[in-house]
């Protein structure tokens, strides 16, 4: 019998170090103005927690929280060849992801990055090894999320491409730090064959070089660039959606906070696992808010990435935050 999958997730994975500074430490504040965190050059920094988390990144926390709402998952990504690529390794096929294409990169070791924690928001210290990507020969599957990879990350554009067209896949596509950089004009080509295309605000500006607020006028900007989808999501705003017909708000849920990262992945993963599941954009968007809620008040990535049972039981909690056409 040949395997088939709901969703086949390609990007980096790393080792995340969570730092908790201490609230009380006058050597660092928030300039509210700038959203600065600041610490004195050469002073010690007190530290009152510190919290390691294997196997996340964008496409490995939706691979994981895919797998958790039972959809079939695999995973192309590449690994260093140590203690922590093996880490990892096992981590994923714990979740049930399916490890046909998880590579481990006999010359290079793990990318890792550095989470300052301070009044619940987070500043990312990333490093990531170069790698040398190279587009597996993938199973039958009916969607593929595209994230966040390092350097060298172009050279696989055409073959996703490709691979889309040619079997007739939907593309779901969050764009990374280093996509991002590479600006609108190299990722236009797979922009035209996606489905799904989601990102903050922030990222929608850097991506258009514009500096628009109007969250509507972002979306209408990027789908004119092909994607069927845009997402956008806007913090404690919420998020927006538009198909080129419609388009939808979505207030956040309520609940207290105790770390923001990987909120827009958890974001992502119920709104694409909702799409894979055969829901429309209002029910995509409550699944990526419900997931995103529950994420946050936990210390990591992936933590608070639900079950599907968890999801139907806070999705009914919350069931009068409702999303609406605007």
């Amino acid at each position: 019998m040949k395997k088939e999958f709901d969703i086949i997730s390609i990007g980096d994975s790393t080792v995340d170090f969570f730092l908790d500074i201490e609230e009380a430490s006058v050597n660092c504040k928030i300039d509210d103005k700038d959203c600065q965190l600041c610490f004195d050059y050469a002073n010690k920094v007190p530290i009152k927690k510190v919290t390691k988390v294997s196997g996340v990144g964008n496409a490995a926390n939706l691979a994981v929280g895919s797998s958790r709402l039972k959809l079939k998952t695999a995973l192309y990504t590449i690994l260093g060849n140590d203690e922590s690529g093996q880490e990892i390794f096992n981590h994923f096929k714990k979740e049930g992801i399916n490890p046909d294409y998880i590579i481990f990169d006999k010359k290079g070791g793990t990318n890792h990055s550095t989470v300052l924690n301070f009044q619940a928001e987070r500043t990312i210290l990333v490093f990531h090894e170069h790698r040398n990507y190279h587009l597996p020969k993938f199973a039958k599957t009916k969607w593929v999320y595209f994230s966040s990879l390092s350097a060298g990350h172009e050279k696989i554009h055409q073959p996703v491409i490709n691979l889309i067209k040619k079997n007739k896949i939907k593309l779901g596509f969050n764009p990374g730090t280093f996509q991002l950089k590479e600006g609108l004009k190299v990722l236009t080509p797979i922009m035209k064959v996606t489905e799904a295309f989601i990102l903050n605000k922030q990222e929608a500006q850097r991506l258009l070089k514009s500096k628009e607020e109007d969250i509507k006028k972002l979306l209408v900007k990027l789908h004119k660039v092909g994607p069927r989808i845009v997402v956008i999501t806007d913090s404690q705003n919420g998020s927006y959606a538009y198909d080129g017909q419609t388009t939808y708000s979505q207030p956040i849920f309520d609940s207290p906070v105790v770390e923001r990262t990987g909120a827009g992945d958890s974001f992502s993963t119920g709104f694409i696992s909702a799409l894979v599941s055969g829901n429309d954009i209002p029910t995509a968007m409550r699944w990526g808010t419900v997931n995103a809620c529950s994420v946050v008040q936990k210390v990591g990535a992936q933590a608070g990435l639900l079950t599907r049972n968890e999801l139907k039981k806070l999705l009914k909690k919350y069931s009068k935050v409702k999303n609406k056409i605007i």
